[in-house]
């Protein structure tokens, strides 16, 4: 209803929409059907197929000191994996009550920010009714929730965020732009990519679900289900903001906000018990400088 109120207009909006409904009719089957995981990913090919045919495609990416790379005829493949693993990485993260509503949230608006300032139109036009929908189901989902996306939703709004990162982020010309949308979207990607690793490490399908995201490792820790969520909403906000600064970085500037991404990518799997053996060196490091300084105060 949105892009209906707003009527953008735009060369690969056909395309979009197009995608969106097999990835919406995809979803709406798995919720009622429970699909095979091949099948579930056959949908998403087909809905980046149509991005793809229509040209548009990560074409290429920018490297310090090397400029602007064009990746050829690479560009397909790199194009269906961001689409399809950001679509699976949303779906993945909705474990919890208001999760993947309140962090798909925090992302868009990062998003907005960027291309206000980068004047990407389309890209801020799909952010702003995509943050409207999800703040209005937000209300209802968070903790304790009444309503739930199921897999329609979740893998609409993984399949329409790659596409706004691909509209937006991907045209930026800055140092290190094909990181920005990773920085994004730390939190879903970090958790895809450990759960790929967890079970490749234990010969298990990577297509198999289990309950050991790291939202759940979070609760498991201790903590409970609305701190969880609130805790994964404060680092995601981090990230967007951190994705911002990155973007009109110098390289020094750039240095440090990589190495305080992948700080807060450990803090977060040490909250989660997911490194060394469950230990926490870094929170009890910083556990300790707190203490410190309210008995100072």
């Amino acid at each position: 209803m949105g892009i209906l109120f707003l009527q953008p207009e735009h060369e690969h909006l056909r395309e979009i929409i197009f995608g969106a409904i097999v990835i919406v009719i995809t979803g709406a089957l798995d919720d009622k059907y429970t699909l095979r995981p091949i099948v579930k990913l056959a949908g998403q090919i087909i809905a980046a197929s149509f991005l793809i045919s229509d040209g548009l495609i990560i074409s290429r990416i920018t490297l310090p000191f090397v400029g602007m790379v064009d990746l050829g005829f690479i560009s397909v493949l790199v194009t269906l994996l961001w689409v399809v693993g950001i679509t699976n990485a949303i779906n993945l993260i909705d474990g919890l009550d208001g999760l993947a509503t309140g962090i798909t949230t925090i992302a868009l608006t990062s998003m907005f920010v960027m291309a206000i300032i980068d004047v990407r139109v389309m890209a801020a036009y799909l952010c702003i009714v995509l943050i409207g929908a999800n703040l209005g189901f937000l209300y209802h989902n968070f903790y304790p929730a009444k309503i739930y996306m199921g897999d329609t939703g979740s893998n609409f709004l993984g399949y329409m965020i790659a596409v706004v990162s691909m509209l937006g982020l991907f045209k930026n010309i800055a140092l290190f732009s094909f990181i920005i949308p990773v920085i994004i979207l730390a939190v879903p990607i970090f958790d895809t990519f450990f759960a790929i690793v967890r079970r490749l490490h234990n010969k298990e399908s990577i297509m198999m679900a289990d309950n050991k995201h790291i939202h759940y490792q979070i609760l498991a820790a201790g903590y409970s289900h609305r701190k969880t969520v609130l805790i994964l909403y404060g680092f995601s906000a981090l990230f967007g903001i951190l994705a911002i600064l990155f973007s009109k970085a110098s390289m020094m500037t750039t240095l440090i906000i990589t190495v305080l991404v992948l700080i807060l990518l450990h803090i977060i799997a040490e909250m989660g018990g997911l490194v060394l053996g469950g230990k926490k060196p870094v929170l009890n490091f910083l556990g300790k400088i707190f203490k410190r300084k309210n008995k100072g105060s």
